[in-house]
């Protein structure tokens, strides 16, 4: 019996058509860490006291940061909205990435991430605009993937012995390394707590 190709997806009000309805998840939340050092590592403490201007105390925090590499458009240095509040990390996908170059681990605290979230298909894949809702009251809003960059690359290879891996990250990691989240409202992050996900309707933009 031939099998039957899946229905298109349901138009919206305007003709568009919804690639993926809103979904919502529970994952959960195995480590937080700090960036509160004069360097690129974060290290891990019990729980984080997040303001809508990112962690207390963390290097990233504030409404505003300097334009970067990341934002070509903006003259270097300019200030502009800090949407790089936070970055999260999956635990999976550090492994894939460990994997891919060869090495024992790929810790958070090596590449600066604040969040470690467990039980999440595809966290580096979640679109702009998903609410992530923690125990206390904290929510975040990603602001979408974080690309990976030389300077974790290189901190994997001080730590591992691998001089490759400060040029293999960027290649290897794409795809894996995770999120930039900002803050939407305060409250406490606490490691070992419960995550709620609430992932936005995906529709094809077809111009």
């Amino acid at each position: 019996m031939p099998t039957r190709s899946p229905a298109p997806p349901a138009p919206d009000l305007f003709g568009a058509p919804v690639a993926l309805p809103g979904r919502r998840l529970t994952a959960q939340l195995t480590q937080t860490l700090i960036a509160d050092g004069p360097g690129f590592a974060t290290r891990a403490v019990a729980e984080l006291a997040v303001t809508l201007e990112g962690i207390e105390g963390d290097r990233h925090a504030g409404f505003a940061r300097r334009a970067d590499t990341r934002v070509p458009w903006y003259p270097r240095g300019a200030p502009i909205r800090n949407s790089r509040q936070l970055s999260l990390v999956a635990p999976d996908e550090l492994a894939e990435i460990a994997r891919r170059l060869g090495v024992p681990a790929v810790e958070p605290e090596w590449i600066g991430a604040n969040l470690m979230i467990a039980g999440v298909p595809d966290l580096t894949g979640l679109p702009p605009g998903t609410r992530l809702h923690f125990t206390g009251g904290a929510a975040l809003v990603v602001e979408g993937a974080n690309a990976p960059c030389r300077h974790a690359g290189a901190a994997i290879a001080a730590a591992t012995g691998n001089s490759a891996a400060e040029v293999d990250f960027a290649k290897v990691a794409k795809g894996l390394r995770g999120l930039v989240a900002w803050v939407e409202r305060a409250g406490p992050l606490t490691a070992g707590t419960e995550v709620s996900l609430r992932i936005p309707t995906q529709r094809l933009w077809g111009g």
